[in-house]
């Protein structure tokens, strides 16, 4: 059986003004059926970029797909007409942003726009529809009486529930969580990830949660790719991946994590800027920020190869390792 989502050597391009901005350079994605795959790297590195892609939201006349192709259930996302786009979106894949307050509308209730989202898809009645509503909303740890109060009137981590709320309102089949608990404090952090653990354990559906979280990571997905300015330089199970790191960047951003439970000692960093997209460097994108970069990375692009059970890398040094 095909994957749910196979993304195949996808390149995207951002032009402002004079600049041009390349932000996916060659992704090569797929998430399974019941699958949560987790998208980690640093602000900047083309995770949003990939989630808009495959909802075809890129911003027009400045957001272009140059190359490569994006398969949902076996049908190219990219050739989609308007029509079918829609039918596809809230309801095939919904996603979760990461500013609830811009997601939602200030001038309709929150049941409203749950009850939108629902009847855009289904054939129910208003009452019915709102009926559906106010079951999402006590889903998520909302009192039904909420139903009709405006998206100013709730807490950031309520707005967040409600937006998880909505994009469960048609039982899809892919969620994307974009950094769902970034703007949130720790304690409502860990609600919301419970509640969005709980909430695909009953329902089965496959998840890209992106963030920059590796916590998070480790606590709601299954397997873990680690990008880089717009490529994929690593990819494996969580527990392979976080316990074998082979790529350096993954290690530096492992070892800027603070263990708790083991000798204080000084938190390692990786040296260097985020690589700009618009002027990448030759070779290995990471290779200005590596202390083991040689000619050869300077001039080539290391390929994503396997190295056992499923962990591919992007480094050559890993290459001449094995």
């Amino acid at each position: 059986m095909a994957p749910l989502l196979e993304i195949k050597d996808l390149h995207v391009e951002y032009k402002t003004g004079r600049a041009t901005a390349k932000a996916l350079n060659g992704i090569n994605l797929t998430i399974e059926r019941g699958e949560a795959l987790g998208l980690v790297g640093e602000t900047g590195a083309g995770k949003t970029t990939i989630a808009l892609s495959a909802l075809k939201l890129l911003p027009r006349e400045v957001g272009n797909i140059t190359g490569g192709s994006i398969l949902f259930d076996g049908k190219s996302v990219l050739d989609m007409n308007h029509k079918s786009l829609e039918e596809m979106r809230g309801n095939k894949i919904s996603m979760i942003f990461q500013n609830p307050l811009s997601s939602l509308n200030p001038l309709f209730t929150v049941g409203e726009q749950i009850s939108m989202v629902i009847r855009k898809h289904e054939k129910l009645s208003k009452k019915e529809a709102a009926k559906r509503a106010q079951e999402l909303l006590e889903l998520v740890g909302i009192a039904k009486y909420r139903l009709d109060d405006f998206p100013h009137q709730f807490s950031g981590g309520m707005r967040q529930r409600v937006g998880i709320a909505a994009a469960l309102a048609c039982n899809p089949e892919l969620l994307i969580a974009d950094e769902p608990t970034t703007a949130l404090d720790v304690t409502i952090q860990a609600q919301i990830l419970e509640l969005m653990k709980e909430l695909q354990r009953k329902r089965s559906s496959s998840l890209l949660m992106i963030t920059h979280n590796l916590g998070i990571i480790a606590e709601l997905c299954q397997k873990v790719a680690v990008i880089y300015a717009g490529t994929i330089i690593e990819y494996g199970t969580v527990e392979e991946v976080f316990t074998n790191p082979r790529h350096w960047y993954t290690k530096g951003l492992l070892g800027a994590i603070p263990n708790l439970s083991g000798p204080r000692n000084r938190l390692a960093f990786i040296p260097g800027n985020v690589a700009n997209a618009c002027l990448l460097p030759d070779g290995c994108k990471f290779h200005p920020r590596c202390n083991s970069c040689t000619d050869r990375c300077r001039k080539e692009v290391p390929p994503l190869q396997e190295y056992g059970s499923g962990h591919l890398v992007a480094c050559f040094e890993r290459e001449e390792a094995n």
